[in-house]
């Protein structure tokens, strides 16, 4: 009879220990998402703050003016950004995609996709600077001369990982029963893939491509090696061309009011982009998985 109160005294004990772990996992995890929500909303506030402060008629129409000018905008640097980073993804996107395919689909246990997997690996982890040096000495120090085109192609080397990465990911949580009963129908496997598993992934092979947009659109390192810059408007891809990125950095560096403003206009635009992106995203794919 005495077995019987000391059992329930041992597990009354063990459900109180385990209520205080609780209790303290949820303290730490709550503090801890507390920690990180507060700096991203004082970084948004900054952002918007300082952003709004900057923009004007003249940001969007204007070339980027000398120090201390009275007027100004950003008009060739976001030109520029806008087609650097869309042919990059244009580029990426469908290298990225159809590799995933292979990996995901063709490549799992043969040699050939282990090595592909490894590569895209080692690529997803370098720093983008080593791209910008690569695309460096392969395409500038060649040509001599900076040019769109060579900041296109390292943008392009960094939006390829990210595809290949999500697009592998994504279609592997596809259930291998959608796949074999399209395989009973005799249906052949490349219109299984484009039919049927690409397009139950397609929410996430999309948002796996606006992740890949959304870091190259803020990507510094490699077009200093590559575009470089430009004052000027142009449309030459073969000739130095300006950048968000690349003129953030320049005029958030230097000491005249009216480039620092204008830099945190630019750092406004690129948030409010990527931001519209994901929500359009978001919204169109919603219902559709």
């Amino acid at each position: 009879m005495s077995a019987a109160p000391s059992t329930a005294a041992a597990k009354l004990r063990k459900h109180k220990g385990r209520k205080r772990v609780n209790a303290i996992a949820l303290t730490l995890s709550l503090a801890a998402m507390a920690f990180g929500v507060f700096w991203l909303i004082w970084i948004l506030f900054e952002t918007v703050r300082l952003g709004l402060d900057g923009l004007s008629i003249a940001t969007f129409t204007e070339m980027t003016p000398p120090p201390m000018a009275e007027t100004g905008g950003l008009a060739n640097a976001i030109f520029g950004s806008l087609a650097m980073v869309g042919l990059a993804t244009l580029i990426g996107t469908p290298v990225g995609v159809l590799a995933g395919i292979y990996l995901a689909e063709y490549g799992q246990k043969t040699w050939l996709g282990a090595a592909v997997r490894f590569i895209n690996d080692i690529l997803l982890s370098a720093p983008s600077i080593v791209v910008g040096l690569f695309i460096y000495t392969v395409v500038v120090s060649r040509f001599k001369t900076f040019s769109g085109i060579a900041g296109i192609l390292a943008l392009a080397l960094i939006v390829i990982p990210v595809v290949i990465r999500t697009t592998e990911n994504m279609l592997s949580l596809i259930p291998n029963a959608l796949r074999e009963a399209a395989y009973a129908l005799g249906t052949p496997k490349w219109k299984v893939i484009s039919a049927i598993t690409l397009k139950s992934a397609r929410a996430g092979v999309i948002t796996g491509v606006l992740l890949a947009l959304a870091r190259v659109s803020g990507e510094t390192a490699p077009l200093l090696f590559t575009a470089l810059s430009n004052q000027f408007w142009t449309a030459d891809l073969s000739q130095p061309m300006a950048s968000l990125p690349v003129t953030i950095f320049k005029f958030a560096m230097s000491p005249y009011e009216n480039w620092q403003k204008l830099a945190w206009a630019g750092v406004f635009i690129i948030t409010i982009g990527v931001l519209m992106l994901n929500i359009l995203a978001r919204v169109m794919f919603k219902n559709k998985h």
